[in-house]
C-alpha cells in the first residue's frame, strides 16, 4: 500500500515506473532488440564526448587541423576521447542499420507502429546529416573534398540548385563559412536527434513492441524488468567489448589516410570516397551517369522507406512467415553491403 501511495503522490516516480520497470514487454523478444537501447546508449556517448571536444576544437579552415592534433598530442585524454568519437559514429551506424533491418524484416513499420516508422526515420536521417557534417571538421584532405563533392550534388537541382549550394557553403567555395556552418550543425543536431529519440521512446511505449511472430503486443507480456533489462545489460557489455577493441587496437581501421593530411584545395586525392556507412549511397551516385539521376535515387532509396507502412497490406506481417519476402528482402540486405565489400577488399 505504501510504494502504491508513493506511485501515486509522485507522477514522475510513477511514469518512469510505467516506461521502464514495469514497461509490459512481449515474452519472445530476441536479442535483436537490444539494438533500440544500444543506440541510444552510442548517441550519449557521441553527445558526451562530443561537448568534451568542442572545447578544444577551432572552427577556422587554418586552425582546425592543428587543433584536432592539438587534441590528441596535448590534451589530457584527448586521444581517448577522438577515437571514441570518431569510431563511435561508425559504431552507431552499425547499430541504427542493424535496428533499421530488424524492423524491415518483422515489419514493425505496420500499424498501430507507423508513426513509430517515422519517427525512427527521421532520427536515421538526422544522424546522416550529423555524420556526414561531423567528419568535414578535422579538415583534411578527405573531409575538404568529401564536403566539396557532396554539396555540390544540390547544384543538379533545376533552377534552385546553385542558390542552396552557396547557402551551404555561406559563399561561392568550401571556405571558412563552411566550416563554421557544419560545425554549429553538428554540435546542435546530436541534441534535436536526442529529443526525437524521446519523443521515439513516448511512440514505442504507446504501443507496445514488436515480436518476431508479428502477434499483437498485448499477448502474452510480462513486465521489462527484471526480465529483459538483463538481455539489454549483456548487448551493452557486448557492444561496450566490441567498441573498446576498436578504440584501443585498432582506432583508424574504418577512417582514410588522406585525412591526415591538411586540405589543400590545389590537390585532388586520387580516390574520393565518403566514410562508410554513406557508400550504399554513394554507390548509388557512381551507378547513374546523370547527376540528377543519381540524387533523385538516392532520395528516393530514403523515400522508400517511409512509403512502406502504406505499401504493405499483408495480414501476416513477420517475415518468418513469408518465404519469398524473405528471399528479397536478404537479397536486398546482400546488395546493400556490397559497397562494404568492395571497400574492405579494396582497403
Amino acid at each position: 500500500m505504501s510504494a502504491y501511495i508513493t506511485r501515486v503522490r509522485n507522477p514522475i516516480v510513477a511514469t518512469l515506473s510505467n516506461h521502464i520497470d514495469s514497461y509490459p514487454t512481449p515474452i519472445n523478444l530476441s536479442y535483436l532488440w537490444s539494438f533500440g537501447s544500444l543506440s541510444g546508449l552510442a548517441l550519449v556517448v557521441q553527445i558526451v564526448t562530443g561537448v568534451c571536444l568542442a572545447r578544444h576544437y577551432a572552427p577556422e579552415i587554418h586552425l582546425a587541423f592543428a587543433s584536432v592534433e592539438h587534441i590528441r598530442r596535448d590534451v589530457r585524454g584527448g586521444v581517448a576521447l577522438r577515437y571514441i568519437h570518431a569510431n563511435g559514429a561508425s559504431r552507431f551506424f552499425i547499430v541504427v542499420y542493424t535496428h533499421r533491418f530488424r524492423g524491415l524484416y518483422y515489419a514493425s513499420y505496420v500499424q498501430p507502429r507507423s508513426n513509430l516508422w517515422y519517427s525512427g526515420l527521421i532520427i536515421f536521417v538526422l544522424r546522416r546529416a550529423t555524420g556526414f557534417r561531423g567528419y568535414v571538421l578535422p579538415w583534411g584532405q578527405r573531409s575538404f573534398w568529401g564536403a566539396t563533392v557532396i554539396t555540390n550534388l544540390f547544384s543538379a537541382i533545376p533552377g534552385v540548385g546553385n542558390s542552396i549550394v552557396q547557402l551551404l557553403w555561406g559563399g561561392f567555395s568550401v571556405d571558412n563559412p563552411t566550416l563554421n556552418r557544419f560545425f554549429s550543425l553538428h554540435y546542435l543536431l546530436p541534441f534535436g536527434i536526442a529529443g526525437a529519440v524521446l519523443l521515439h521512446l513516448v511512440l514505442l511505449h504507446q504501443n507496445g513492441s514488436n515480436n518476431p511472430l508479428g502477434l499483437p503486443s498485448a499477448t502474452d507480456r510480462i513486465p521489462f524488468y527484471p526480465y529483459f533489462y538483463v538481455k539489454d545489460l549483456f548487448s551493452f557489455l557486448l557492444f561496450v567489448l566490441f567498441f573498446s577493441f576498436f578504440v584501443v587496437y585498432a582506432p583508424n581501421r574504418l577512417g582514410h589516410p588522406d585525412n591526415y593530411i591538411e586540405a589543400n584545395p590545389l590537390v585532388t586525392p586520387a580516390h574520393i570516397v565518403p566514410e562508410w556507412y554513406f557508400l550504399p549511397f554513394y554507390a548509388v551516385l557512381r551507378t547513374i551517369p546523370d547527376k540528377l539521376g543519381g540524387v533523385v535515387l538516392r532520395g528516393l532509396a530514403i523515400a522508400i522507406l517511409a512509403l512502406l507502412p502504406l505499401l504493405d497490406t499483408s495480414a501476416i506481417r513477420s517475415t518468418f512467415f513469408k518465404p519469398l519476402h524473405a528471399l528479397l528482402f536478404w537479397t536486398f540486405f546482400l546488395r546493400f553491403c556490397q559497397p562494404w565489400m568492395d571497400w574492405s577488399r579494396s582497403g
